[in-house]
């Protein structure tokens, strides 16, 4: 019964590690969502580019003496410069555009991330260096993994800080207003466009931060590593509630620890499955998600 117990514990702390990741980049998602009413599906692709930019970056830090996790730096840096780009390319001429029009076009920003860096760093993974200390912490009769309390932490501590930054700073009002009503925020003089690029930023950093702690535990990049840990913080954003930052993480959380669940306990073939599964039952019985909540439509 005790070795059981052991057991569940070890698959819950996996679980909360991997959903920590996916709650993360769930909250790029509903944040984007939140605010244009766009399900931008090139998000998962910076997981790629944090992975590929904190590579290069790992040994110029190293050969200047300085520690190789401050790659996650660089990576914020690049993925922020990269979805703010995007959106003022791609994304601002169609906001008024048929939802079809902007889901292509984010599906044609994936394809171009993916086939960039493709080019860049050739279709082969890249092995990730090693950036924390694998000697295990103790406790109790549990030996977890530095990498998995570092990701836990962190990622918590990055979700409880976006939710106090987007109720309490100026920002993060002026994203709630926009996201109310883009018009009227017009009119009391917040600046659409800036908080538009101000939210795609934010996500994509997030995103990167995500990038260096998942490539951390599965130590190998190449340019699909984005395709489906993206759709999977899809899922997550959905379950919890798209448009809810509470529910990103929430939603995050749920996935992982029922995906890792599924794989110790059913079977790992089929843990994709279940995860895509839970994205049906919501669609069907909840369709707004965990904290969402049906919102009746004047004609």
């Amino acid at each position: 019964m005790m070795d059981q117990l052991l057991d569940l514990t070890r698959q819950l702390l996996n679980g909360l590690q991997v959903g920590s990741i996916y709650a993360l980049v769930a909250l790029g998602y509903t944040m984007v969502y939140g605010i244009v009413k766009l399900i931008n599906f090139a998000h998962g692709d910076f997981i790629m580019v944090g992975g590929y930019v904190s590579i290069v970056a790992i040994p110029m830090l190293v050969s200047n003496g300085l520690p190789a996790w401050l790659c996650v730096v660089a990576a914020v840096a690049v993925c922020s410069i990269i979805g703010v780009v995007s959106e003022r390319a791609a994304y601002k001429p169609l906001r008024e555009a048929p939802r079809i029009s902007a889901l292509i076009t984010a599906i044609g920003v994936s394809l171009f991330l993916q086939n960039l860096f493709m080019i860049i760093f050739t279709p082969n993974g890249m092995p990730f260096p090693n950036l924390f200390d694998k000697t295990p912490i103790i406790l109790g009769k549990i030996q977890v993994s530095k990498v998995t309390l570092i990701t836990i932490v962190v990622s918590i501590l990055l979700m409880v800080g976006l939710n106090l930054f987007v109720k309490r700073t100026r920002v993060g009002k002026a994203m709630r207003a926009v996201s109310e009503d883009a018009g009227a925020a017009r009119l009391m003089g917040i600046s659409v466009n800036a908080t538009i690029s101000a939210t795609f930023a934010i996500g994509s950093g997030l995103a990167a931060v995500a990038s260096v702690l998942y490539c951390s535990s599965y130590p190998l990049v190449d340019p699909n590593i984005g395709s489906m840990l993206g759709l999977k913080a899809f899922v997550a954003a959905v379950l919890g509630g798209i448009g809810i930052i509470p529910g990103a993480m929430l939603g995050g959380l749920a996935l992982g620890i029922a995906e890792s669940l599924t794989k110790a306990y059913i079977s790992s073939k089929v843990a994709d499955a279940v995860v895509f599964g839970i994205l049906v039952v919501v669609l069907l019985v909840k369709p707004s998600g965990i904290l969402g909540k049906n919102v009746g439509e004047k004609v």
